[in-house]
């Protein structure tokens, strides 16, 4: 659940902190301490691939102070890329197939007919 000591704890946590900036909008949506971010079960395994994520974007601070050849550190973004890019599926697949559809259940089809739109938008982007 999002709180506000989640929130400050996110200010501390550079990890959060990605997952923060990409999702952001996401948030606008809703007050918080209101929504609920659905978490499946291989929430340990997200929080392990964001540490490798944090720990790629280090390497990649390290490649460009260092003075390493262009291509090799476009290839190491585009891994970061792909990576996150792989986090926010499975975080979608996880929000689909839980909060949309106990929103549907609940007579909220509107709302998770706009969330769905929202969402498409921002992955089009």
């Amino acid at each position: 659940m999002v709180t506000e000591s989640n929130i400050a704890y996110a200010g501390k946590s550079t990890i959060y902190n990605v997952f923060l900036f990409f999702h952001s909008e996401l948030f606008d949506l809703y007050p918080l301490g209101v929504y609920t971010v659905y978490m499946h079960n291989d929430k340990q395994k997200l929080i392990r691939r964001l540490k490798i994520i944090e720990g790629q974007v280090r390497g990649l601070q390290n490649m460009l102070q260092s003075d390493i050849y262009c291509i090799d550190v476009i290839t190491q973004t585009s891994a970061v890329k792909q990576a996150l890019s792989t986090i926010e599926d499975k975080l979608m697949e996880g929000h689909l197939g839980y909060c949309l559809v106990n929103q549907i259940k609940k007579g909220q089809a509107d709302k998770a007919t706009k969330e769905i739109l929202k969402v498409y938008q921002l992955k089009r982007k």
